[in-house]
């Protein structure tokens, strides 16, 4: 029987243990959990994501501040700005708000961020941590997309994953998260041959390449778990990578789009936000 993976559900489970754990500190005296979100100009996408991440810091007890910046901006004086918050003590996790305006310089801008206030896990420093199995940050969508998956009981350790897509913020750090859980990982991209043999042989099959319907049911073997990282904006609405009416069947667990993977990425951001906050409550 096909599980639908309710990713509105599972990051409401963790917002609620993160709520208690910040409670029990901020009862014994200690300071407020701080992440700061840095957004340069008025993108309305933009402001749709950071109004999600205020309501969840709202909801775990994590003090945000909104730094608006103005759209032009130069890059020396926006370095400046991720400086000095990284050097405030008082400031637990640093957020940059991307894209960026074209005139800006992204990864140097982003790289500014030290990793122990990296919650966006962009850094790469943060994505060497991960690949050695290290303490680092790892990127809010794989981490949310693990919790999940161990929320629902899904065994990790011996399975075969294959993972669609090799960006640094989703497929790259997915592949490496999995490996740390012990899964035997695939990881394919645009230049994979036979690409349809290979995820017909997932246990776990992660699908981010930002192309609706990417997957047919004919690339899924029977009782696949399924993970739909895409949202795309199509004619007919937000459709994810999955060609979801076609592979529901197959599978044991799939993700619905909306309402799947895209709860827990911003769950998992509290969640680093947390983790960073008790690390620096430690030192």
């Amino acid at each position: 029987m096909m599980v639908i993976l309710d990713g509105k559900e599972t990051a409401k489970k963790l917002k609620e243990e993160l709520n208690k754990k910040l409670s029990c500190y901020y009862e014994g005296g200690n300071k407020k959990c701080k992440l700061k979100i840095l957004m340069v100009g008025n993108n309305p996408a933009s402001e749709v994501y950071v109004r999600n991440k205020s309501k969840a810091c709202e909801a775990v007890g994590i003090e945000d501040e909104l730094i608006r910046l103005d759209e032009n901006i130069s890059q020396s004086k926006l370095e400046e700005k991720v400086l000095s918050l990284a050097n405030d003590e008082s400031v637990h996790g640093i957020l940059i708000q991307l894209p960026l305006p074209k005139h800006l310089d992204e990864d140097a801008v982003t790289e500014l961020v030290p990793p122990e206030k990296d919650v966006d896990g962009f850094t790469t420093k943060s994505l060497g941590l991960l690949a050695v199995g290290k303490d680092g940050f790892l990127s809010c969508t794989p981490g949310g997309i693990v919790y999940m998956l161990k929320n629902y009981g899904i065994p990790l350790a011996g399975k075969h994953a294959v993972v669609i897509g090799r960006s640094k913020i989703v497929g790259k750090p997915m592949a490496l998260a999995l490996l740390n859980e012990n899964c035997t990982v695939t990881a394919c991209h645009s230049k994979t041959e036979n690409l349809k043999e290979i995820t017909r042989t997932a246990d776990i099959l992660i699908a981010a390449v930002g192309r609706p319907l990417f997957v047919t049911a004919d690339m899924v073997k029977d009782g696949a778990v399924v993970v739909d990282v895409g949202i795309n904006r199509t004619d007919d609405g937000l459709k994810g990578d999955v060609d979801f009416d076609a592979v529901a069947d197959k599978c044991s667990y799939i993700t619905p789009v909306p309402g799947g993977v895209g709860p827990m990425t911003v769950a998992y951001l509290m969640n680093n936000t947390v983790t960073a906050y008790e690390r620096s409550l430690k030192n």
